[in-house]
């Protein structure tokens, strides 16, 4: 199950580096072999990574699944978090190219549960739940499992993996950040402990734009979670809001996912994976508080059935202004279903934009079928600078992969990188307008994408032939709204939350 991997600056030197998660002895959980250790690569921008593990102190102990990266303590240098079965790991970053192990003093190293026994967390999402300019934590767990109580499931006299129907589910969990370097658990408090599934992914997004962000849970054959933040504490509304199953009404193996508009209408949607025969559902938002299901109207549920995702991710990978989307393909085991293609190449859809179509790219976009393989994670970043999104990929017993963007036009792109000030540091939760003479696209700042992964660094549009943006408008989690215009075209352009409102300003 482990596969994790996010993509920071950690260093603060302007390129995006990459961070490993890996596993250990499945019988004693810890990382009893070099093998084992998780990767830190810093990108020294001239086309090659510097393994820094050992100096940096990340190789790890236990078996490390899950990433999630955010500045806890608005220090300025992105801190991580890793998620791990029957124990998870907070790592604070020193500034000085070291991290340290502050789980215990954060009061994050209870994963012993006095109810439901060792949990196993699969992911993490860092959201500022109650505004107060603190990143809070949100934790994903999925099985009760213990090594000495394995199911035994054996299909033609092969073992296999056991279908997450032969074990109980767990409660997900928050924390929220105290500011003096440790949290508290509130799950029961805000209402996330009443709610026991099996989760393998969640996204943060204020789905009905009241300024309180939201977070989506996808469950292994369970019904998703949908949490509405109410201010001061969740009340879970997936069904409600259209959101508990896909429209054929089965359970599936939600898998990874990304909380994103992918329609330029403003408001968040949802895009998520899962195994053979079962699609990669699209849960568009109606702006009224629910979702309405565009799988098989949008054709990703014809393009989808034979494939199977493990992580999901919504990025302009053409700069046309559309956010694309990236699916990580693999599939657990050959048995399930009978004959299911193990090994599969990665795919990204094209955003065919007003249609409301996807073009599905699989050997078009280079993911040829020498590079199948059971891919797991995927993380995000612009490696070489230029302004186009590449991608990283993890994959199970394989290599990982680099992806470099390399694809052939002159459209135009802008990246907003954020400083929060009365908001957290990163301007996690900050929604992001931007128009061109060609119209108009959102996006907002999260560390949260595809499967166990993270990836952190300045908000990505893509302007097509624009050479400029007439107006960029932020709305920060403080409620401050921050808007320039006549932005430039093809920069990162850095921007500071003001103290107070500003007026329009000029860039």
């Amino acid at each position: 199950m482990a596969g994790g991997v996010a993509v920071f600056d950690y260093n603060g030197d302007g390129r995006p580096d990459i961070f490993f998660t890996n596993g250990a002895d499945l019988a004693t959980l810890k990382k009893t072999s070099p093998k084992y250790s998780n990767h830190l690569l810093r990108n020294d921008g001239n086309g090659v990574f510097t393994d820094v593990t050992a100096q940096a102190g990340l190789a790890g102990t236990g078996f490390d699944v899950g990433v999630a990266i955010g500045d806890y303590d608005n220090d300025g240098h992105p801190d991580i978090f890793v998620a791990g079965v029957h124990g998870n790991t907070l790592y604070h970053n020193n500034g000085d190219g070291t991290f340290t192990d502050v789980t215990k003093k954060a009061g994050l190293d209870k994963w012993n549960d006095p109810e439901y026994g060792p949990l196993w967390a699969v992911a993490a999402v860092w959201v500022d739940v109650n505004n107060d300019g603190l990143l809070d934590l949100f934790i994903v767990n999925y099985l009760q499992w213990t090594y000495s109580n394995i199911p035994k499931c054996v299909v033609e006299d092969v073992a296999e993996y056991c279908h997450p129907r032969y074990y109980k589910g767990l409660p997900n969990q928050l924390f929220l950040n105290n500011g003096d370097g440790t949290f508290t658990d509130v799950s029961k408090e805000w209402g996330i402990r009443d709610h026991v599934g099996k989760g393998m992914g969640a996204g943060m997004a204020d789905y009905d734009l009241d300024g309180k962000p939201d977070l989506f849970v996808t469950n292994d054959s369970e019904y998703n979670f949908l949490f509405h933040n109410l201010g001061n504490k969740f009340e879970e509304v997936a069904f409600e809001a259209n959101a508990a199953l896909p429209e054929e009404g089965d359970f599936i193996s939600g898998m990874g996912l990304d909380f994103r508009d992918f329609n330029n209408d403003g408001y968040p949607d949802i895009a998520y994976v899962a195994l053979n025969r079962q699609t990669f559902p699209l849960l568009q938002n109606t702006g009224k508080g629910d979702f309405v299901e565009v799988t098989a109207s949008s054709g990703m549920g014809a393009q989808s059935m034979g494939m199977s995702g493990f992580g999901a991710a919504l990025y302009d990978f053409d700069n046309d202004g559309w956010k694309d989307l990236f699916v990580s393909r693999g599939h657990v085991s050959a048995t399930h279903p009978p004959g299911a293609n193990v090994r599969q190449p990665n795919t990204v859809f094209r955003n065919l934009g007003a249609s409301g179509k996807w073009q599905p790219l699989t050997a078009e976009a280079g993911f040829v079928d020498s590079t199948a393989a059971r891919h797991r994670g995927c993380a995000f970043g612009d490696f070489d600078g230029d302004g186009r999104i590449d991608i990283v990929v993890t994959s199970m017993d394989h290599d990982a992969e680099l992806w470099m963007n390399r694809t052939a036009n002159a459209d135009h792109w802008l990246n907003i990188a954020l400083q929060g000030v009365k908001s957290n540091r990163d301007g996690i939760g900050a929604r992001i307008k931007v128009v061109t003479k060609a119209g108009t696209q959102y996006n907002h700042q999260t560390s949260s994408v595809c499967y166990a992964s993270s990836t952190l660094g300045p908000v990505h549009f893509g302007l097509g032939a624009e050479t400029n943006a007439t107006t960029v408008e932020i709305h920060w989690p403080s409620g401050i709204v921050q808007t320039l215009q006549n932005v430039a075209a093809d920069q990162t352009l850095k921007i500071v939350e003001p103290a107070e409102p500003p007026p329009t300003s000029r860039k």
